[in-house]
């Protein structure tokens, strides 16, 4: 009898919840809007975006302000929107801003497989006119806006991001098992093997370049994205390919590792070559069994 009172209090208390949450909702929408400036940011790529271009084709943008790479609980909120990113923008564009360069959003999207834009907020106000810097701190949060048929654009809603709200599943799931509250602490690396982490960029060299560029574009359904010379990069399903004009057909894999000298020996002694060093963090490497990718260290360290 006392597990039937639980059940039906604890039945009670979230159909209050539910209506707790359409009423903060209303609240909400009653805030007046706020007309703000257009501002200019660097996307991932290092190249100017301002928020107007960020809503692309939608009158409406999430923005979701992250932290940056310091910080593993953004990075696990940034992980659960990537799942449902194809959803999000069938209703509204979508966009993680962070503080940081964007080199390095560009490793650590790559490393997590992201598929959402990325824009750098370093050397600009925004997160100190949205609230989300506060004495030189930043916090995590989301901001919602809307453009009119003149592109003006309207600061309509915020949120802040934490433990047990409603926009990162694990909380809620977690309250439904035995184990003690506090004990998950998220954890950056996805593979837990070695430090290798493979990223989502895979790099095709071509001899017939511009025959090629068509193919996959055409018939496997690859959208172009940027040309850069004799560079061409494409995307699909959250993957990144770049077609690379050459003497022959090669196609290379790519890892980040945090330990980048330690990897680098371990490799050598095991029969692997270097065949290309950029730098003395970033290299090519053939293994002894056919594979050929790019080495790099992880600024997401």
């Amino acid at each position: 009898m006392q597990a039937q009172t639980l059940i039906e209090e604890i039945n009670q208390l979230g159909e209050e919840l539910l209506k707790k949450k359409k009423q903060l909702a209303e609240l909400r929408r009653e805030v007046p809007e706020e007309r703000v400036e257009n501002y200019r940011f660097r996307n991932k790529e290092n190249e100017e975006v301002t928020l107007e271009e960020l809503f692309l084709d939608k009158d409406e943008l999430i923005v979701i302000h992250n932290m940056g790479k310091g910080c593993n609980y953004c990075t696990l909120w940034a992980d659960g929107f990537n799942g449902v990113y194809h959803h999000l923008i069938e209703r509204a564009a979508f966009v993680v801003s962070s503080p940081d360069e964007p080199s390095d959003q560009e490793d650590i999207a790559a490393e997590r497989g992201w598929r959402f834009p990325m824009v750098s907020t370093k050397g600009t106000t925004f997160k100190v006119d949205m609230g989300y810097e506060k004495d030189g701190s930043y916090h995590p949060g989301v901001s919602t806006f809307r453009k009119n048929e003149n592109g003006e654009i309207f600061h309509y809603a915020d949120a802040p991001l934490g433990p047990g709200d409603d926009f990162c599943s694990v909380w809620p799931l977690f309250e439904l098992l035995p184990g003690r509250e506090g004990s998950f602490q998220p954890n950056r690396k996805i593979n837990q093997r070695s430090s290798l982490q493979l990223t989502n960029n895979v790099a095709i060299q071509v001899k017939n370049y511009p025959v090629a560029i068509e193919f996959y574009e055409k018939i496997i359904g690859m959208k172009p994205e940027r040309t850069l010379n004799n560079e061409t990069k494409l995307s699909f399903n959250g993957m990144n390919f770049y077609m690379e004009k050459a003497d022959d057909n090669n196609v290379y894999f790519e890892f980040s590792t945090d330990d980048f000298e330690g990897m680098k020996e371990l490799l050598l002694e095991q029969g692997c070559k270097v065949t290309k060093e950029y730098n003395e963090k970033s290299i090519m490497v053939a293994d002894p069994y056919g594979m050929k990718f790019h080495l790099f260290e992880s600024s997401n360290r």
